[in-house]
C-alpha cells in the first residue's frame, strides 16, 4: 500500500515519540527477532498501549523473516520494529537452537490478537481494527464483542485496495488518533501491513500491531490449521493443500530457503 511518506504525516499531526523496546532480540540470518514468550509480549504491549505510546509490532512466520532476508529494505524496515514475534515454530525452535532461549512455546498472532483483546477489555483499553474485507470487518467485531462484552472497540475500517492519496491517507491517521484506541491492529497483509507500520509510526499514537490473517480466522472466513500441526510446524502445509495455486511458491520456496541457511549456521557456526 502507498502512503504518505512518515516526514509528511509527522507534519500534518503531532507525533509520539516511539518507545524503545525492553525485550530482548536475538539475530537470525540478519533479521533481530524478539526472544520472549507470548505473556512477556502481552504484557509489554499493554504497559505502551496504556500510555498510548506509538510502537510496531510483528507476528513473523518463516515466510516473513525470509522476505526480510532477502530485501534489505524490508530488513532494515523490520529491525526497526520494537517487536518481532516468532509466530512460526521453525523460528522458535531456532532461536532455540541457536541462542539457547528456552522459548516453551511460538507468539502465534491470531492467539496473541486474542489475548491482547481480553487484556484491552478487562483494563479499559480501546482497541481500532484496520483491514480486511467490509464483510469479514463486520462479522470480525460480531465475534469478539459476543465473546468480551467489556470489549471497546473504538474503530473498525475496510480500506481500499488501491493505494490511498495523500488526503485519505492523512484523514485515516486522524481518525484512528481521534478514536482513542491503545492498540491497532492491522490485517492487510504482508508486508503491506508492516511497510503501513513502519511509514505510520511516527504518526500513529498507539501499539500497531501486524496480525495478518487474524481478521480472517476469528470471522470464521478461513479455518485455522489443526493444533496437532501447529505444535508440529506444519501449518504451512494445511494451507497449502487449501490454497496450492496461491502458495505454494511462498512455501516451498521460502521454506527451503529457511531449511538452507538453517543448516548452514548448524554446521558451520554461521
Amino acid at each position: 500500500m502507498t502512503t504518505v511518506a512518515p516526514t509528511q504525516a509527522a507534519d500534518a499531526l503531532t507525533s509520539v515519540a516511539a518507545p524503545s523496546g525492553d525485550l530482548p532480540k536475538r539475530d537470525l540470518f540478519g533479521v533481530q527477532v524478539t526472544a520472549a514468550g507470548p505473556e512477556p509480549v502481552v504484557d509489554q504491549i499493554m504497559g505502551w498501549a496504556h500510555d498510548r505510546r506509538s510502537a510496531t509490532v510483528d507476528f513473523m512466520p518463516v515466510h516473513g523473516l525470509i522476505v526480510a532476508v532477502q530485501d534489505p529494505e524490508h530488513r532494515a524496515r523490520m529491525n526497526d520494529f520494537d517487536i518481532v514475534a516468532c509466530d512460526g515454530q521453525p523460528i522458535r525452535w531456532a532461536l532455540n537452537k541457536f541462542h539457547i532461549t528456552g522459548l516453551k512455546e511460538r507468539v502465534y498472532g491470531p492467539t496473541t490478537m486474542l489475548k491482547t483483546c481480553e487484556r484491552c477489555a478487562a483494563e479499559g483499553v480501546g482497541i481500532y481494527v484496520y483491514g480486511g474485507r467490509p464483510e469479514v470487518l463486520e462479522t470480525l467485531c460480531h465475534n469478539l464483542i459476543e465473546k468480551m462484552p467489556e470489549l471497546k472497540i473504538v474503530g473498525a475500517e475496510s480500506p481500499p485496495f488501491r493505494p490511498l492519496t495523500e488526503e485519505e491517507d492523512i484523514k485515516a491517521i486522524k481518525r484512528i488518533n481521534a478514536s482513542g484506541a491503545g492498540v491497532i491492529f492491522l490485517g492487510i497483509g504482508c508486508p503491506r501491513q508492516e511497510i503501513f507500520a513502519a511509514e505510520h509510526r511516527a504518526a500513529l499514537r498507539g501499539v500497531q500491531m501486524c496480525v495478518g490473517a487474524a481478521f480472517d480466522f476469528h470471522a470464521g472466513a478461513v479455518k485455522q490449521a489443526p493444533a496437532w500441526m501447529q505444535k508440529r510446524g506444519l501449518e504451512w502445509l494445511y494451507r497449502l493443500t487449501r490454497e496450492p495455486g496461491r502458495l505454494w511458491k511462498r512455501y516451498l520456496v521460502t521454506n527451503s530457503v529457511f531449511v538452507a541457511l538453517f543448516t548452514r549456521r548448524w554446521i558451520l557456526g554461521r
